[in-house]
């Protein structure tokens, strides 16, 4: 286990527009403002989805397309840098008309519109 204190440095709040990348959206955000350690949850809506789940025994990522409108019940992530660039990992709950749910990791999706709060972290020193 690492376990590290952190401190907030600042909160954001990200309005993702129609036809933004969910994702992109906020990885963009923290790479502009300089976020290398951040969490984040949000609302809103997309028009297409890319879900994915990890498959334990193939060691494997699979995705499962959704090409239609979804509301985002829930989006929850974090934020860290790898290789000097932002990598947001959102899990999301997908809400059909019908009321039925999906989620998964959301690893791309258009948006019709959402909202982001995100929130950054500068690392302490403090570890157990």
């Amino acid at each position: 286990m690492d376990a590290r204190e952190l401190a907030v440095r600042a909160e954001y709040r990200v309005a993702i527009e129609d036809g933004d990348d969910w994702r992109a959206a906020i990885e963009h955000v923290a790479d502009t403002e300089g976020v290398s350690a951040a969490w984040f949850s949000g609302t809103g809506t997309v028009r297409d989805a890319d879900v994915w789940h990890y498959d334990p025994t193939a060691d494997e990522h699979r995705a499962v397309r959704f090409d239609e409108p979804l509301t985002v019940a829930t989006c929850v992530g974090d934020v860290s840098v790898d290789d000097g660039d932002a990598v947001a990992r959102p899990y999301a709950v997908l809400t059909r008309p019908s009321g039925q749910a999906v989620g998964g990791y959301l690893n791309a999706a258009t948006a019709v519109e959402g909202t982001i709060q995100l929130r950054s972290f500068e690392e302490g020193t403090n570890q157990s």
